[in-house]
C-alpha cells in the first residue's frame, strides 16, 4: 500500500520487510525467529511512528488545522518524526518537551532543523500534558492547533498502529515489540488472532505503570495473551551502557540488522536473556517488530559498526 500527500513524499508500506535472524543466534532455543523491518519504510518517520502519525494528520488536513502540538523527551523518536511529517503535510509543529536541556540532543537538534518549535517544561510542569485548561493557555497564540498526544496516544494512533498487522501471519506464535507509550501494543493486540502472545518491552524504569493502561484500551475479547515487562530499561529511558552497545554491534555482526539504542535494542538484549533462561518453548515462533528510530543512536555512532 503506498500512502500520498501532495506535500510529502510516498513512504510506501511494501518497503518493510521480513528478515529471519541466524539460526546460530538463537541456538534452537526456539523453531524460529523473524525481524519485521518497519525501519525500512522511511529515514525518519519510521517504523510505528509513522503508522501512529498518520491518520492523525490526514485529519489535521482534512479538518483545517494549521498547526499540530504534541509531546516527548528529549530522545523521543515520535517527536522527530512528527516535526517531519507536518513540514511535509504543510503544518505547523510544537513540541512540549519533558526536563531543561543545557545543551540540546541530536533529536531535538532535528525536530528544529525540521521547523519544529520547541517549549521547554519542568518534569512537574509535564505531567499537565493532559489538562486541557494548561493545554488551552499554551496554544492560545497560534491558530487551529490538532493536540496529538505523546507517542501519538489516541483513537486514531491505535486505529493506525492496529495496520501492522498486515505484515504478522497467523504461524507466529509470539510477536514482540518495544513499548513507549502502549499505542501499538493496544492497537496490535486488538486486532490480532487472541492465541498469539503480544509481548511488551518498556525502555524506561517503572515502565509497567502502562499496564493499566493498556488494559483499559484492549477490548474484552482481546484483553488476555499479552506481557509487559521492564527489566531491561538498561538505566533508564534513552539510557545505554557500554553491555547494550556490545550486545548492537555483536547483533549486526551475526544478523546485519542496525538496532538502535533507545527501544529495539533494549528488547532483542532482552530477548536474548530470556532465550538463555529457556523462557520459550522449542516450537515457539516469533516475530519481533523493529519500530525504528535508528537515529537515536547519533549520540554513539562512533562506537558503532553501522552507521
Amino acid at each position: 500500500m503506498k500512502t500520498t500527500c501532495a506535500n510529502m513524499d510516498t513512504i510506501d508500506d511494501r518497503l518493510a520487510t521480513i528478515d529471519p535472524l541466524h539460526k546460530f543466534w538463537y541456538k534452537k532455543k526456539v523453531a524460529n525467529i523473524d525481524m519485521l523491518r518497519l525501519d525500512k519504510l522511511h529515514p525518519v518517520v519510521s517504523g510505528n511512528k509513522w503508522f501512529k502519525l498518520r491518520l492523525n494528520l490526514i485529519y489535521a488536513v482534512d479538518h483545517g488545522y494549521k498547526t499540530i502540538l504534541t509531546f516527548g523527551g528529549g530522545h523521543s523518536n515520535h517527536l522527530i518524526a512528527a516535526a517531519f511529517a507536518a513540514r511535509a503535510y504543510g503544518l505547523h509543529a510544537i513540541a512540549i518537551v519533558r526536563g531543561k536541556y543545557d545543551v540540546l540532543t541530536p533529536t531535538l537538534e532535528a525536530c528544529i532543523a525540521e521547523g519544529m518549535q520547541l517549549i521547554f517544561v519542568t518534569q512537574d510542569d509535564y505531567k499537565n500534558k493532559e489538562n486541557d485548561n494548561w493545554i488551552r493557555l499554551l496554544t492560545a497564540d497560534f491558530d487551529r492547533t490538532l493536540i496529538i498526544p505523546e507517542g501519538g496516544a489516541n483513537e486514531r494512533g491505535r486505529t493506525g498502529a492496529g495496520l501492522i498487522n498486515r505484515y504478522i501471519k497467523k504461524n507466529y506464535s509470539h510477536i514482540l515489540l518495544s513499548v513507549g507509550s502502549g499505542t501499538t501494543l493496544i492497537g496490535l493486540r486488538n486486532k490480532l488472532f487472541t492465541d498469539q502472545h503480544v509481548m511488551g518491552f518498556a525502555p524506561m524504569k517503572g515502565g509497567v505503570y502502562l499496564k493499566d493502561y493498556i488494559g483499559e484500551h484492549l477490548t474484552p475479547e482481546q484483553n488476555k495473551n499479552w506481557t509487559l515487562t521492564d527489566e531491561w530499561h538498561m538505566g533508564g529511558f534513552g539510557k545505554c551502557s557500554g553491555e547494550l552497545i556490545d550486545f548492537m554491534n555483536a547483533f549486526y555482526d551475526e544478523n546485519k540488522i542496525p538496532l538502535d539504542m533507545v527501544y529495539t535494542g533494549k528488547m532483542m538484549f532482552g530477548l536474548q536473556k530470556m532465550l538463555e533462561d529457556n523462557q520459550f518453548n522449542s516450537a515457539d515462533n516469533l516475530l519481533c517488530i523493529h519500530t525504528g528510530g535508528l537515529q537515536g543512536n547519533e549520540s554513539i555512532k562512533d562506537r558503532l559498526i553501522y552507521k
